[in-house]
């Protein structure tokens, strides 16, 4: 019953679908970059006086229009209305059990702001990790980067030899992760490979600590100590 209910409704927006001719000064406020969630950007655009919005991998999403403000999107079952507060612009998520109460649930943001998701993509760690870090710190580990993920990034820097970046990527692993034996271990083989051994030991220690069974640690650490006391 409360399948057939949602499809009724979704076939009664559907079919209320509107045609909007929105003015250059609605098209200007309200494009743009909604942040979505800590890490997730919903972008507004609009195509020959037609709205659209990319989010996720879908590039090109075109709602059902219930009015200039007003809108459904089947893509996330979500209507979503523009609506504006303390000179601020939202997209407001309308309850259908209370259509006229006003919400601010998707905050625009300048083109110039960026999710944790984003300054990682540019290269800027420590950024990244500043968002990433305050994310943890809310308890939202839905939107929290995969340490399997960042781990994979780190090691695609170190098969191109860039060991800077795979350094910067694996030490952002370890303050994400920082009871993984596994982030310690990628983290000291970086640095080895970038010819820094001593760094190298330091990390495998920490990594043998967690995890007693890492024999590529075991082994680096005991080749270290004996090459030292020759």
């Amino acid at each position: 019953m409360k399948t057939f209910s949602l499809i009724l409704f979704f076939f009664l927006i559907v079919s209320c679908s509107n045609s909007v001719t929105y003015s250059d000064d609605h098209i200007q406020q309200t494009s743009g970059r909604y942040l979505y969630g800590p890490d997730e950007v919903l972008e507004v655009y609009y195509e020959n006086n037609d709205l659209y919005l990319s989010w996720r991998s879908v590039k090109k999403i075109k709602p059902v229009i219930i009015d200039e403000n007003t809108f459904f999107v089947a893509d996330m079952y979500k209507k979503l209305r523009f609506v504006e507060h303390n000179n601020q612009r939202y997209l407001s998520v309308v309850n259908p059990d209370d259509e006229d109460k006003v919400t601010y649930d998707y905050l625009k943001i300048s083109d110039t702001t960026y999710i944790p998701s984003e300054h990682l993509a540019k290269e800027n760690f420590d950024k990244a990790l500043e968002g990433y870090l305050s994310i943890k710190d809310q308890d939202d580990t839905d939107y929290l980067v995969d340490e399997g993920d960042l781990n994979r990034l780190g090691y695609n820097y170190l098969r191109e030899k860039d060991y800077q970046n795979a350094i910067a990527v694996f030490k952002m692993n370890v303050a994400l992760y920082p009871e993984s034996g596994n982030v310690y271990d990628s983290l000291a083989d970086g640095y080895l490979r970038s010819g820094d051994s001593l760094q190298a030991f330091t990390y495998y220690q920490k990594a043998l600590e967690i995890n007693p069974g890492n024999s590529r640690a075991t082994t680096y650490i005991e080749t270290y100590n004996n090459s030292a006391n020759n």
